[in-house]
């Protein structure tokens, strides 16, 4: 049987897990839990090539206790509620010694198949070990979300993965044998995008691939070997975030072509709907703003739309939303404003609440002086009376810049009017 090598030397210990320090060193957060035995069900969130799948085996076996996988991608709603039949009947029927099911790719399941989990979960017939690539709070049905603490895996350093093939050619009991020399790594280490899994098999390839026993990695050698193999878009490596990154500022920089090309790329890559989607949202509240306000709703709408419809159809969805936010006018002034608001906040720290402006909702706080001198907008010429909102130390201070845009500008005459020389812009 032909095992890859990053199945060949996957870690059966802690004391052999790399990086992660954070979930399982001395002071991580899921140390103390499997040394209590008391292990909620919980969700890895993290890069492709991460350790996930480890990093669930091993608790299993640490916390010795049955363990039973699933992928998302082959199983439906029969094939969970048969492990969960299996779990039920297996000796662990107690709190810390009940067994565990891993469930790869979770983010792929429906939300029947998810609902499907929440019985099990909650009743302790299971703990449940979910892995995704993909946000879980977009991914992961509130209901099983709330029964389930989310740990994060970080992308492997640049250290990492060069301590990863140093292991692999001393560790491995095919390339062991071989004398290998890591005389450059840079390639390899670009062409994985981070991803160990991926890292470790296209040092396999290279090495095999020579036929020889000594082997000279080099990046000329590895490019020369491995990129006539690597596909044109990885949607979980480097070339992913370079394509959706010039996707983005094909949009920002109001280019239509540029626009529907790199969308053309995603596509036909196999990106997910969602994901696409769900950038354009992001990018029409940050740079376009009030200076198009449709724009967010259009961008909402084909969030939820492609949601619906799925691939082949909501390419032309995409493509609608992404042509109308490349040709809209461009602000990012909501943008920088929260950013700027936000630094205050950090800088003065929690200032209290004028007593004008304070809800008053009993006696007490009527007779301390809660709302007093409110005036109400609406009762007065405009429905506008000049009043101070903002904490005494920070009065004056102008957080929003309505943007160079014809939108925005009718906001900024706008505020003029009603604030006389408030407003500095």
């Amino acid at each position: 049987m032909n095992t890859p090598l990053a199945e060949r030397i996957r870690p059966k210990t802690l004391e052999g897990y790399l990086s992660q320090e954070h979930l399982v060193g001395p002071k991580g957060s899921l140390t103390s839990q499997l040394q209590s035995g008391i292990l909620p069900s919980l969700i890895l969130w993290g890069p492709p090539g991460t350790g996930k799948t480890t990093l669930a085996t091993i608790i299993a076996k640490e916390s010795e206790r049955p363990f039973y996988t699933l992928s998302a991608v082959d199983s439906g709603v029969a094939a969970v509620r048969e492990v969960i039949n299996k779990a039920k009947k297996s000796d662990g029927l107690f709190t810390t010694k009940n067994p565990i099911l891993f469930i790869d790719e979770i983010h792929r399941f429906s939300k029947s198949q998810q609902d499907s989990l929440l019985g099990a979960v909650e009743k302790g017939w299971v703990t449940l070990i979910g892995a995704t690539t993909e946000n879980p709070s977009f991914e992961v049905i509130p209901a099983l979300l709330s029964r389930c603490q989310v740990y994060i895996l970080k992308a492997f350093s640049k250290e990492d993965l060069n301590e990863l093939l140093q292991i692999a050619i001393t560790k491995d009991e095919k390339l062991s044998t071989l004398k290998i020399a890591l005389k450059e790594t840079e390639a390899l280490i670009r062409l994985s995008g981070g991803d160990a899994r991926k890292l470790l098999n296209m040092l396999e390839l290279v090495v095999l691939s020579e036929n020889k026993e000594t082997v000279l990695i080099t990046n000329e050698l590895v490019m020369q070997k491995v990129q006539k193999n690597t596909v044109l878009y990885d949607k979980t490596g480097e070339m992913h975030y370079d394509i959706v990154s010039a996707f983005i500022k094909s949009i920002r920089g109001s280019d239509p072509n540029a626009t529907v090309y790199w969308l053309a790329r995603m596509i036909e890559g196999g990106e997910d709907v969602k994901f696409i989607a769900r950038r354009m949202l992001i990018l029409a509240a940050e740079d376009i703003g009030n200076a198009n306000p449709t724009a967010l709703v259009l961008a909402n709408n084909t969030f939820q739309a492609v949601n619906t419809i799925g691939y082949p159809e909501s390419r032309i969805i995409l493509s609608q939303c992404a042509l109308y936010l490349a040709t809209s006018q461009k602000s990012n002034a909501s943008y920088e404003a929260i950013n700027k608001a936000q630094q205050a906040v950090r800088q003065t720290g929690d200032l209290s609440v004028p007593l004008s402006i304070r809800n008053a909702p009993t006696k007490l706080m009527k007779e301390l002086g809660y709302g007093k001198n409110y005036q109400y907008a609406h009762n007065y010429d405009g429905n506008f009376v000049p009043h101070e909102f903002l904490p005494e130390e920070i009065s004056g201070t102008t957080f929003y810049r309505p943007g160079n845009n014809p939108k925005e500008q009718s906001i900024s005459t706008y505020l003029k009017k009603l604030w006389k020389d408030k407003y500095d812009f």
